[in-house]
C-alpha cells in the first residue's frame, strides 16, 4: 500500500510520520538526520505488515523546503521495524498536553501513535523520547505511553 508519509529510523527502530503537506515531516526528518539518524524514505513509502520499502525514484532522497531535493542521503540498512507513527500537525495546531494512549492502524500495521508540531524546536527530542517510551528505556507517569 502507498503511503504519502516519511520514515526516519535510529538504528533498526524506525519512526513513520504522518500529516498533511507542509507540516513539517521532511523538516523534521532532516533535523533527525542531523542528529545522526538515518533516512528510511521521504514523501512516498510502501508499506507493508514486514515493514516498508522505498520507492526506487526516491530512495535517498529528501526534499528540503526552500532549497529543493537532495540526493545521496545515507539510508538506513533495512529491513526496519516500525515502533512509533507521528502525527505532524498543520501548523498554528496544537497538541494535548496529556495525551491518552492512542494507535495507528493502517494495511495490517499497528503503532502506537503521538501527535507533535513538527516544526518546534523541541520536535527531534520529543520524536526519540516517544521511541525510547515505546521501546521500554523511559517510563512516564501520564501521557500517551503511560500504563
Amino acid at each position: 500500500m502507498l503511503l504519502h508519509a516519511s520514515c526516519a529510523a535510529r538504528g533498526a527502530d524506525a519512526v513513520l510520520f504522518l500529516g498533511p503537506p507542509g507540516s513539517g515531516k521532511s523538516d523534521l526528518v532532516l533535523r533527525l538526520l542531523g542528529l545522526g539518524w538515518a533516512l528510511v524514505a521521504d514523501d512516498q513509502l510502501r508499506l507493508h505488515p514486514d515493514g516498508v520499502a522505498v520507492p526506487a525514484a526516491l530512495a535517498g532522497r529528501l526534499e528540503v523546503r526552500g532549497l529543493g531535493i537532495f540526493e545521496g542521503l545515507p539510508c538506513a540498512a533495512t529491513p526496519v521495524a516500525l515502533r512509533l507513527a507521528v502525527e505532524c500537525l498543520a501548523p498554528g495546531l496544537a497538541p494535548p498536553r496529556l495525551p491518552a494512549p492512542r494507535r495507528w492502524s493502517q494495511g495490517g500495521v499497528s503503532l502506537p501513535l503521538v501527535s507533535l508540531c513538527a516544526v518546534e524546536a523541541s520536535a527531534p527530542a520529543k520524536v526519540a523520547w516517544a521511541l525510547d517510551a515505546v521501546l521500554g528505556l523511559r517510563r512516564q507517569g501520564a501521557g500517551a505511553f503511560a500504563g
